[in-house]
C-alpha cells in the first residue's frame, strides 16, 4: 500500500495537530487532507514550515486551555434542579438526558457543545446525580444535579391478598374411574 508522508496545517481528529508530519495512505492524502487544505505534501520548501505551525499550535493549545478553564469555572457556579413528572411509587415519566442538560446550561448563560457532556445513561430516578464534563483533554468538571417531583410522591397501592389458585389433582376422567 502507497503512503504519503504529509505536513499538517490543520489539526485532524485522531492523526495530530499542525506541524505534525505523518505517514498517512496516498488515497487519505490525495482525496481529504489535501483538498481540505488539512494538509501539504511534506517537501523540502514546507519542513521550513514546521517551526512556524509549531508556534501557532502552541498558542492555539494555550488559548483552547485556558478558555476550558474559564468556562469551568463558570459550569461550577451553574446548580441545576429538574423537576419531572412521575406516578404511582416516585416513577418517572420520561428521563434525564444530555440534551436536557445542555438546555439548562444555555438557559444559566454557559455556552457549552453537546458532546462535551458525558451522561453514560439517561437518568431515570428521582434524587442526586452525578455529570461529568469534559472540556479539554486536561480540564474536566463533575456537577451534580437534582432531579425532584412535581408532585407529592404517592406510594403504590398495597397488593391485595389474592385468593389460593385452585388446583386440580386429577382430571375427570380418571377420578370417575376410581
Amino acid at each position: 500500500m502507497a503512503h504519503h508522508e504529509v505536513l499538517l496545517l490543520k489539526p485532524v481528529a485522531n492523526l495530530g495537530g499542525e506541524g505534525d508530519q505523518v505517514r498517512v495512505r496516498a488515497g487519505y492524502a490525495r482525496n481529504y487532507l489535501i483538498p481540505q487544505k488539512a494538509a501539504v505534501p511534506l517537501t523540502l520548501s514546507n519542513r521550513k514550515r514546521v517551526e512556524s505551525l509549531k508556534k501557532q499550535r502552541a498558542t492555539r493549545e494555550a488559548n483552547e486551555l485556558a478558555g476550558a478553564q474559564e468556562l469551568a469555572k463558570k459550569i461550577a457556579k451553574v446548580s441545576l434542579a429538574f423537576v419531572v413528572k412521575t406516578g404511582e411509587g416516585g416513577k418517572m415519566f420520561g428521563a434525564i438526558t444530555a440534551a436536557d442538560l445542555h438546555q439548562k446550561f444555555v438557559e444559566a448563560g454557559v455556552e457549552l457543545d453537546k458532546k462535551k457532556i458525558h451522561l453514560h445513561t439517561p437518568v431515570k430516578t428521582l434524587g442526586k446525580h452525578e455529570v461529568a464534563i469534559k472540556l479539554h483533554p486536561e480540564v474536566s468538571v463533575d456537577i451534580s444535579f437534582d432531579v425532584v417531583s412535581e408532585n407529592p410522591i404517592e406510594e403504590a397501592p398495597a397488593a391485595e391478598e389474592a385468593p389460593a389458585p385452585k388446583t386440580y389433582s386429577k382430571s375427570k376422567k380418571k377420578a370417575a374411574a376410581e
